[in-house]
């Protein structure tokens, strides 16, 4: 009989290969451990065990690929520990700017046993409520018996609403490769073209010059939504190979992604003409487009905004088509993952804007297929609070103006 082979429940790949280049200095990335160990210390708390992908991305540079795995940060006062799957080799401490352990996946107990290897002394662990299940959940507190396990998800998002000078700088990149999807998407649109071929033509655009701009990056997540008539009802809505019509309402979306962190250019137009009421209505929503980024001050409170914002619309009875907030945070976010909460222009949040702060000024209405003007119209810039105003970051045209596309016809 073969005797069974000893299996360890976890592998060392540090160093396996070198580091890259981060897309975030040393320094940065120790003032976001300085902001957690405060609220460690304030709380008494004695670690901290993160599993979202963006607190991990935020304090570490590593963006995991979950495919039904468990990943996690635990950072105390003296270090900072990814704990990955060893599937990914060396990849987590390559990208990481903190120490790593990977965990084998041929016992279930294995991401358990180290992270209660990296916080065996600690009494209350932090961990985001907001993500955790609530089978995860007592997964840990089997695998700790006697820890507290206490909520950090609320403190540690409001340390990554206020965005540093080099996470303003690197947002500010982004925006122009998003402006530069924009205009690929233009340069692609033509009456009888599928939406997936203007999508593939913007996002190639966003990819390359990510490269260019980054070339040690990872180059992964960017994105294009391009929607067309019915399919700009929703703001989400994917791609499909719907083929342009003329008259169609059309709507641009780029999501350049670049160390996590997401920035959005969203416009409306319309293919070869529009009518009077789509011309209407498209104008009314620039109207409160610009009214909004004017509110986007310091002082100005996220409710307050939103409220000013829906008397302009009902003003001209049109409150009624609106579909969602005004604005959000930008930062370590994506279609899939992550979100400031704390900072969405919605009648519901009445955070105070702050310089330092990064938000968007994004209306939409929606008008129901079978009424006259029907689609969706929805503006997009992103603005950086200042001490005394805002910044506008997006630079891309919009309105009727600019965005009445009178392309060449394609097959």
């Amino acid at each position: 009989m073969v005797e069974r082979l000893s299996r360890p429940s976890t592998v060392d790949y540090r160093g396996n290969g070198t580091r890259p280049a981060p897309i975030f200095s040393a320094s940065e990335v120790e003032r976001r451990h300085a902001g957690v160990r405060g609220i460690l210390a304030a709380e008494n708390i004695d670690a901290a065990l993160f599993t979202s992908y963006h607190n991990i991305c935020y304090l570490t540079g590593f963006l995991y690929c979950y495919f039904g795995r468990r990943y996690g940060l635990v950072l105390d006062q003296d270090n900072a520990t990814t704990v990955t799957s060893a599937i990914d080799g060396g990849q987590p401490w390559r990208r990481s700017h903190c120490d790593n352990v990977s965990y084998t996946d041929w016992d279930k107990r294995n991401y358990f046993t180290a992270v209660r290897k990296l916080s065996k002394k600690a009494k209350r662990i932090g961990i985001e409520f907001d993500h955790v299940s609530l089978d995860f959940r007592q997964q840990l507190a089997d695998a700790m018996p006697g820890v507290e396990l206490v909520d950090i998800a609320a403190s540690s998002m409001q340390l990554r609403m206020i965005k540093s000078k080099e996470e303003i700088a690197h947002i500010t990149e982004m925006a122009r490769i998003a402006d530069l999807g924009g205009a690929a998407c233009v340069e692609a649109i033509g009456v009888g073209v599928a939406e997936h071929e203007v999508a593939l033509a913007s996002t190639g655009a966003m990819v390359r010059e990510i490269a260019r701009t980054w070339p040690d990056a990872e180059l992964m997540d960017t994105w294009t939504w391009f929607q067309s008539g019915i399919n700009t009802d929703g703001a989400h809505n994917p791609v499909t190979s719907r083929r342009i019509e003329s008259g169609d309402i059309l709507s641009l979306n780029c999501f350049p992604m670049v160390g996590g962190y997401y920035v959005a250019l969203e416009r409306t137009l319309f293919a070869e003409t529009a009518s009077d009421t789509h011309l209407k209505y498209w104008e009314i929503n620039c109207h409160v487009h610009d009214e909004g980024k004017k509110l986007l001050v310091p002082g100005n409170r996220c409710s307050d905004i939103a409220k000013e914002l829906n008397e302009v619309y009902a003003h001209h009875d049109l409150l009624r088509y609106r579909t969602f907030g005004y604005g959000h945070s930008f930062g370590v976010l994506c279609h899939y993952y992550g979100r400031e909460a704390g900072l969405e222009l919605r009648e519901d949040c009445d955070t105070v804007l702050e310089p330092g702060m990064v938000i968007s000024m994004e209306p939409m209405i929606m008008v129901p297929e079978g009424r006259k003007g029907a689609g969706g119209y929805r503006e997009h810039d992103i603005l950086v609070i200042t001490e005394t105003g805002n910044t506008n970051i997006t630079q891309f045209p919009y309105g009727p103006a600019h965005n009445i596309i009178r392309g060449k016809k394609k097959p």
